[in-house]
């Protein structure tokens, strides 16, 4: 699907190893060998020669001091297709070119790509390792391991012979690769990388405290979580995601690309993707996918063709499941529902009160406050997309758009309840399938102060998914500025947003380091709109975070409709009811990350 890479003509492995001295990190390589089957470079490392060894050799990137003096990016075809490696070798290069780095290219026999980044300065183990796993994290293709053991991590340069025959062939000219060798990137050209790659540098080193912590802790929160879902914590992958990612299957299980693909595709439509969605990530995110397909012209004229029946397939499969999906049924007014302009007018109202009385009230209440702000955010954002005052969704429902566990939710709903001058009030209790009903409404009290207060721009969110990564400070920070009627100071997001100074002004330089804003030269805070908050969530992991609290609350779902159905003497279990950890894990379409109506609509589809 992307181009082939074409080694460098007349370059002979002789010419092509005299390069092998300026990318090892010491004059060292070790020699391969078949070792049960897996071919591995063991022994004591060799001095490097003049000449090509005879065996396959792979020169070691790191120098005695654990240091290395070349980032090397190994893209192997044994992680993703050869369509994927080279998309995977396209798109870092034009990573690391928009950074102002230069690099060597290299391919092997069997299709697999190198790129070599010579630094001019060394560069400690431990931060080399860092940046190639943040890279890793921008291809599926990559291996990150020649970086993760300073005694043993080694790579194949140019000239040397490969396994399976053959040997590495340069793609860079010959003579632009000396160059760019001898002439090494700068420290600064290094830190423009590590800007560019802040969200996966992020990403990486919060799965690497939740891993210590759940290492180190019997029983963690993020441990239990992963316990009840079935599942490792942090850097799960669902199967189906590896294989539109990657393009590689488990043959047991599809025999055919063909197979494959339709697998992928079920799963999209039965999670509420468009054909739009899925065309649009076949150059990103599903580069897999499209090799799946022997060619562009077949993936042109299969794709739609087999889209449709993957939504019949949909549509035939989930007509077995008597269980609805949702928490709730539809709840009926009694006095008649009011028209929508009436309850965009009344979330205006009641914004102006969360603002002026009860964002201050709840700061009283410390952690737990800010789960009650939050979770009224949220009941108005709700109203506002579904123009409904009647709050007749389940706890899940609130938790997926809070970040949080329903448990949590279900208490802060009591307590916003009787917190909030009467705005939110219980009318109905929980049954069977039905949630508790909730009636919400503009409290006497408050009216006047709502009719005298201006109504502020822009849209009130939840927890946007961006910040279930980035924390609540970062949210109630970035509000301020979305929606303050002048750009704020520092010292006046944290006054508006209600937190500490010291609180605000580290989130605003985390957010201000990830591209979301920017200060003026009179220090006042801006939002960044050419970033995009929803490719920024997914750069961060948050569209992980969100498919696994969806693939906990259908099985949680599950589990209670089936208890509920056991009990129903005119319902009996079929085949279709039964859990498959592949096809029912929930991959959410990307406009769950923006704050739209799919967020409060997804439980259906869930």
């Amino acid at each position: 699907m992307s181009a082939i890479a074409t080694p460098s003509a007349q370059v002979t492995p002789e010419q092509a190893w005299a390069l092998a001295p300026l990318i090892a990190g010491q004059p060292a390589y070790r020699a391969g060998q078949w070792v049960r089957g897996k071919f591995q470079y063991p022994g004591t490392p060799r001095k490097l020669t003049a000449a090509p060894p005879r065996a396959p050799a792979a020169v070691l990137i790191h120098d005695a001091a654990g240091r290395v003096t070349t980032l090397c990016l190994d893209l192997d075809t044994s992680k993703a297709t050869q369509d994927v490696v080279n998309a995977d070798a396209e798109r870092l290069g034009t990573l690391l070119a928009s950074c102002g780095l230069r690099y060597v290219e290299d391919s092997s026999p069997a299709g697999g790509r190198h790129l070599y980044v010579p630094l001019a300065e060394p560069m400690d183990g431990a931060e080399a390792r860092e940046l190639v796993a943040a890279l890793a994290r921008t291809a599926p293709s990559m291996d990150a391991s020649p970086h993760q053991n300073p005694s043993t991590g080694c790579i194949r340069v140019p000239g040397a012979l490969h396994k399976r025959g053959g040997y590495q062939q340069l793609i860079t000219p010959l003579a632009a690769a000396y160059d760019t060798l001898r002439r090494r990137n700068t420290a600064e050209d290094i830190d423009r990388l590590r800007r560019a790659l802040a969200p996966e540098l992020r990403r990486n080193r919060q799965e690497a405290a939740l891993r210590a912590k759940a290492t180190g802790t019997p029983q963690s929160f993020q441990g239990a979580r992963a316990a009840s879902s079935c599942r490792p914590a942090g850097g799960w992958q669902s199967p189906l995601r590896t294989i539109a990612q990657t393009g590689l299957f488990d043959t047991a299980r599809y025999r055919t690309p063909s197979e494959a693909r339709m697998a992928v595709l079920n799963h999209f439509a039965a999670c509420g993707w468009t054909l739009e969605q899925v065309r649009g990530e076949l150059s990103g995110q599903f580069r897999g996918l499209a090799s799946l397909y022997q060619s562009p012209a077949q993936l042109a004229r299969l794709l739609e063709a087999e889209w449709t029946k993957a939504l019949e397939f949909t549509v035939t499969r989930q007509g077995k499941k008597y269980a609805p999906k949702s928490d709730t049924s539809l709840t009926e007014p009694t006095g008649g529902a009011p028209s929508a302009a009436a309850i965009h007018q009344l979330v205006n109202d009641l914004e102006n009160v969360l603002y002026a009385v009860l964002d201050a009230r709840f700061q009283k209440y410390g952690r737990e406050g800010i789960g009650l702000r939050f979770l009224l955010r949220a009941v108005l954002a709700y109203m506002r997309t579904m123009e409904t005052n009647i709050l007749d969704v389940g706890c899940r429902t609130f938790a997926l758009a809070l970040g949080q566990h329903h448990s949590t939710v279900a208490r802060l709903l009591r307590r916003l309840a009787q917190l909030s001058d009467g705005m939110v009030t219980k009318i109905a209790d929980a049954r069977h399938r039905n949630a508790d009903v909730y009636l919400i409404e503009l409290p006497q009290q408050h009216r006047e102060l709502a009719r005298d207060l201006s109504w502020r721009q822009g849209k009130i969110h939840a927890v946007r998914a961006v910040f279930r990564v980035l924390g609540p400070a970062a949210a109630l920070a970035y509000e301020a500025i979305e929606r303050g009627r002048v750009s704020p100071t520092a010292k006046e997001v944290a006054q508006h947003a209600r937190i500490g100074v010291s609180t605000a002004e580290r989130a605003l330089a985390e957010m201000s380091a990830l591209g979301m804003i920017h200060r003026d030269q009179d220090k006042r805070w801006h939002i960044t709109h050419t970033t995009n908050l929803t490719q920024l969530a997914q750069r961060l992991g948050a569209d992980q975070d969100v498919a696994a609290q969806l693939t906990v609350h259908r099985e949680q779902r599950r589990r209670w409709h089936d208890w509920l159905d056991r009990h129903n003497p005119d319902h009996q279990l079929t085949e279709a009811d039964l859990y498959d950890p592949e096809t029912d894990e929930y991959w959410p379409p990307p406009g769950l990350y923006t704050d739209s109506a799919a967020v409060w609509t997804i439980p259906t589809a869930c």
